[in-house]
């Protein structure tokens, strides 16, 4: 079944004048207000994820098994299973920020709207353990029969779990020429100066270096009386000439299993601009020599990406299919913050191989697509395999999905269940958790939605703009009144995360994109 075109009716943001009255009347996102009127039931009372049909799925990893889909990525009935791996990724935002502030457009191929949207704070309820709370909600748009349905999950904050474990964190710091640029390596030293001072007395460090080789410059190093070592070394970081990342990362994990503690968070911290031009390049052919490491001691990557020019591409790579995630940072003050603030969110883990599948009720569902999630999506079937490759995630992320469905018309009664299984990181025991949503529940308008809501709309409007598909996403508002919106959430939120997405949208106003 070919999934029809959608047809542009009067928009979301129709006037800024109305706007702005209408996000006047907006509770606070997450309040027991807004949480008792989303009519997102959550944990056990939910209905779990149906078991997916068996069928002929070899080598089908990447999409959903049996999944009819049109050119444009749409998935049309009968299917009415979505399922993905979580990723807390934010790389592809924060470049594109970069991108923009210096007057060129981002590469539609780096612009992944899954870390646009996870980018921003969401006031999703917590759990008390380890694993993940459900809150799926939505909001129909202006276009007949559209909604925008987002699943929400989220971990317990740091605090409610107590101290967490020690950390041993190898750091594989790019030294390569390319990394001279004023905002890469000096960034880096300064960063992780700050955090040295910041970690505990029991957590460990190492640092390994690569240019055209990789160097052990300090061993897997306990804090404690030693922090003037490790300044000494991270002071000592200077470039030199080509970037043999494969090597790094070989020698990065070398160097991590010789320094593993029991007990402990192991993880390796790899800090570049990606810019691999010498030895080994393939992500893949990277990932292989290290498998041992990664799967028998489950050291997990974390990428950080640097540089107005950046392998976004090999990066990504890289960590999605290292058991990690990515950021991107290019200034001093977002680079103290992933190193001082960020990164205990990402030595601690809550859940390992996490995916999640939603299912939408074929009785009201006539087509949906999932917004993102592009290099992320799982076989239907796989989704109760714990032998397929999830996501990690640590103490405080949250991770956003966000569909667009159109409903039969006159649909009423149930609409979609989301369920998230994730494996205990000790003992990799299986657990799920699901929420629903009824059709009843939907707001009328996005502006009657939670103002979370509503800026996760702004950013997944924003990321397909960049990206210029050929159907935009129902009810799609231009450049300019996607601005106004945004500098309204901005004033409402008063988050500097929102102010700055209004001002990476004025950026791309100005461009004329």
């Amino acid at each position: 079944m070919k999934a029809h075109r959608t047809h542009r009716t009067p928009r979301l943001f129709a006037t800024a004048a109305a706007t702005a009255l209408l996000l006047t009347g907006c509770g606070a996102a997450g309040s027991d207000a807004d949480r008792a009127s989303d009519g997102a039931a959550r944990g056990s009372e939910a209905f779990p994820a149906p078991n997916a049909p068996r069928g002929d799925t070899e080598g089908n990893t990447d999409g959903d098994a049996g999944e009819e889909t049109d050119e444009d990525g749409r998935t049309a009935a009968p299917d009415h299973l979505s399922t993905f791996a979580l990723d807390v990724d934010t790389a592809s935002y924060g470049y594109a920020r970069r991108t923009l502030t210096e007057g060129q457009r981002p590469d539609p191929s780096t612009v992944r709207p899954e870390e646009f949207v996870n980018s921003f704070r969401q006031d999703y309820e917590r759990p008390d353990g380890n694993g993940f709370s459900v809150t799926v909600d939505g909001a129909r748009t202006g276009v007949d029969d559209w909604s925008l349905v987002r699943v929400g999950l989220a971990t317990r904050t740091a605090e409610q779990q107590g101290e967490r474990p020690p950390a041993a964190l190898t750091f594989v710091i790019d030294v390569s020429g390319s990394m001279a640029e004023p905002g890469r390596l000096d960034l880096a030293r300064s960063a992780l100066g700050t955090m040295t001072d910041r970690l505990r007395d029991d957590d460990s460090v190492a640092l390994v270096t690569f240019s055209g080789e990789a160097e052990t410059v300090l061993p897997m190093t306990r804090l404690g009386d030693h922090r003037d070592r490790v300044h000494r070394a991270i002071s000592g970081l200077e470039p030199t000439d080509s970037t043999n990342l494969g090597a790094g990362v070989e020698t990065g994990y070398a160097t991590a299993v010789e320094g593993l503690r029991e007990g402990a968070t192991n993880r390796v911290v790899l800090v570049s601009d990606a810019l691999a031009n010498t030895g080994d390049t393939d992500a893949d052919s990277i990932l292989e020599r290290i498998s041992t490491a990664r799967r028998e001691h489950g050291i997990t990557l974390f990428g950080v990406g640097v540089g107005s020019d950046y392998g976004d591409a090999l990066m990504e790579r890289l960590a999605d299919k290292g058991d990690g995630h990515t950021t991107y940072v290019s200034t001093e003050d977002e680079a103290r913050e992933v190193f001082s603030t960020d990164l205990p969110q990402n030595i601690d883990l809550t859940a390992r191989d996490a995916k999640a599948q939603v299912a939408f009720d074929p009785g009201s569902v006539a087509e949906f697509r999932l917004i993102g999630y592009d290099d992320r999506r799982v076989a239907d079937d796989d989704f109760r395999d714990d032998r397929v490759d999830g996501g990690e995630v640590g103490p405080g992320h949250t991770v956003t999905a966000l569909y667009a469905v159109r409903t039969e018309p006159g649909a009423d009664g149930h609409l979609a269940t989301a369920t998230v299984r994730w494996l205990d990181p000790d003992t990799r025991t299986p657990h799920e958790n699901s929420g629903r949503l009824e059709t009843g529940a939907l707001h009328d308008r996005l502006t009657d939605a939670p103002v979370r809501f509503q800026v996760t709309a702004t950013a997944a409007y924003f990321a397909d703009a960049l990206r210029r598909p050929e159907i935009p996403l129902p009810d799609a508002p231009g450049l300019g009144e996607l601005r106004e919106t945004a500098e309204r959430l901005a004033n409402k939120t008063e988050d500097k995360d929102v102010r700055g997405l209004a001002d990476a949208i004025a950026d791309a106003s100005r461009l004329d994109l």
